[in-house]
């Protein structure tokens, strides 16, 4: 394997790593070179989505992709135990494993697969996926190769687990952002019924919670509706809320 070659790919998954990167196409990459630089036949990839859910994110042929399908309707094979146990599973021959995996070894043989070798998306304690090698000829794959797959794997991990980061802390940032505009307008709102209703802001505010749970409105949307005056509050023991 050339260097300079190994080096090129590396760089290259560096690039792609830049903010609002397109992660389908960066996962199919990922696949396509593992083709390219292990002498493997097919790379497939599994990857937990919102609900820890394993689904098929990327695959280098079709068949490997139905395969992938295949594993997680049948919840059966070396790319399900991979994920679950954090550590490599490496298959030379899959018609010698038919008593571990009789569906997925016979499926397998079916699209003409007789080797399968599973990485972990792993970064310390947290796996988000498998990383999965296919060989149309029985045999084990080199170490030294292994260890690059698991490289580009590691690689491929760090970025999507930043970008993940990246998304929950933007959610983060946008949740609070509401917080402090719903905030405003609920400190608007108390303003306008303390001064409409002759009553401190302490009563002002207890009159528009009882106004948001009497109509099932949120807080927020309330003091927006008595600030541009499209709803309003009266005093007495019952609130029918006229708009």
């Amino acid at each position: 394997m050339a260097e300079t070659q190994l080096a090129d790919v590396f760089v290259e998954m560096a690039d792609t790593l830049v903010d609002d990167f397109d992660v389908i196409e960066f996962l199919h990459v990922l696949t396509e070179r593992c083709v390219d630089l292990l002498g493997v036949s097919a790379a497939g990839l599994l990857l937990t989505d919102q609900r820890d859910r394993l689904q098929v994110v990327a695959a280098s042929s079709e068949r490997t992709r139905l395969l992938e399908l295949f594993q997680l309707q049948t919840d059966q094979g070396p790319c399900l135990d991979c994920f679950r146990t954090g550590r490599p599973v490496s298959v030379a021959d899959l018609g010698l494993t038919t008593a571990q995996w009789p569906r997925f070894a016979a499926a397998a043989a079916e699209v003409g697969f007789a080797a399968v070798h599973a990485l972990p998306m792993r970064l310390r304690s947290e796996v988000i996926g498998a990383l999965n090698l296919f060989d149309v000829r029985p045999g084990a794959v080199d170490e030294d190769k292994l260890r690059i797959g698991q490289a580009l794997a590691d690689v491929a991990t760090i970025g999507l687990l930043q970008q993940r980061a990246i998304h929950r802390r933007d959610m983060l940032a946008e949740q609070l952002q509401t917080a402090l505009n719903s905030r405003v307008l609920i400190e608007q709102a108390k303003g306008v019924l303390a001064e409409r209703l002759q009553v401190d802001v302490g009563q002002a505010f207890a009159l528009l919670r009882d106004g948001a749970r009497s109509r099932n409105r949120r807080l927020s949307d309330l003091s927006q509706a008595i600030v541009d005056g499209s709803e309003q509050i009266t005093l007495g023991p019952v609130d029918h809320g006229s708009a």
